[in-house]
């Protein structure tokens, strides 16, 4: 489904990403971990194109996305949504609109600049957040909204896309731990239930553990893991958190934050709760 094949990405002199080559399939979860700049970002800013690779090439379906220009780009970044760790919503808009700018390149520009949206539309954004159990939140600007609720609306924009794939760059790293459960559990929810393909940049070992069934670690820009939680020894732990390796080896042996790891496949076997709230 979307294949990244010797992509590298350089800034200037420094190489942030040097030589990836992954396949993932679709209706995947997958957590890639690794300490701060080891080229998690970069990886994920590539895939949707916000940035692009300085070698190799990204394909989805085929399509080689690392060289779309115009309409076929704005089309790809549609298909594939992208969660960020700062929210990026518009502060001084309320909650619904925020969710609505997710149809933006579903729509005429004619129909965008007039901010006129069809009443299919709004119940569609109204059934996201009730998705999300933040329906109550809908006519709020979204800067009034506490961290977790934020993101919890940014997912609901994400919704708005009919995404085929969906990127989260750090979702929950500012976010405190009930907040973090929440966004996870969420995206897990619409990986389980869509069959969206989840690809979630994660700081934390035991949150990937619980929640992804594959596991990419970064290092140095390079992938130097890519296999199921279980495979993730002691000691490929160390390599790709370097001098952090003891701390977060610990931290996922004791950590309870979160529960035992499930993993995506897991989610999937369980009973969810309807799709749409009421």
């Amino acid at each position: 489904m979307l294949q990244i094949r010797h992509v590298t990405r350089r800034f200037g002199k420094t190489v942030a990403v040097k030589g990836v080559d992954l396949e993932i399939g679709k209706g995947e979860m997958v957590g890639i971990i690794g300490r701060s700049g080891a080229g998690k970002s970069t990886l994920l800013r590539m895939i949707n194109r916000l940035i692009d690779p300085s070698q190799g090439a990204i394909f989805f379906q085929g399509v080689e996305v690392s060289a779309l220009k115009g309409a076929y780009l704005r089309r790809w970044q549609r298909d594939c949504a992208m969660i960020f760790q700062q929210f990026n919503l518009v502060p001084r808009l309320d909650v619904l609109t925020n969710v609505l700018l997710g149809r933006l390149n579903h729509r005429s520009t004619a129909l965008n600049l007039l901010n006129i949206y069809s009443r299919e539309e709004r119940l569609q954004a109204i059934a996201a957040l009730e998705r999300l159990d933040i329906a109550q939140t809908a006519l709020q600007r979204a800067g009034t909204l506490s961290g977790g609720q934020q993101q919890r609306v940014a997912i609901a924009r994400a919704l708005m896309q009919e995404p085929k794939v969906i990127l989260a760059d750090e979702p929950i790293a500012s976010l405190d731990p009930l907040n973090a459960k929440v966004v996870m559990d969420s995206l897990a929810d619409i990986n389980a239930r869509e069959g969206i393909t989840v690809i979630t940049n994660l700081h934390t070992l035991d949150t990937a553990r619980h929640y992804c069934s594959r596991i990419v670690g970064m290092a140095k820009g390079a992938v130097v893991f890519d296999g199921a939680p279980e495979e993730l020894t002691s000691e490929m732990v160390r390599q790709i958190y370097g001098a952090e390796g003891t701390e977060a080896v610990a931290e996922a042996i004791t950590s309870t934050s979160i529960g035992k790891p499930v993993g995506a496949q897991g989610a999937k076997q369980r009973r969810l709760e309807p799709a749409l709230a009421g």
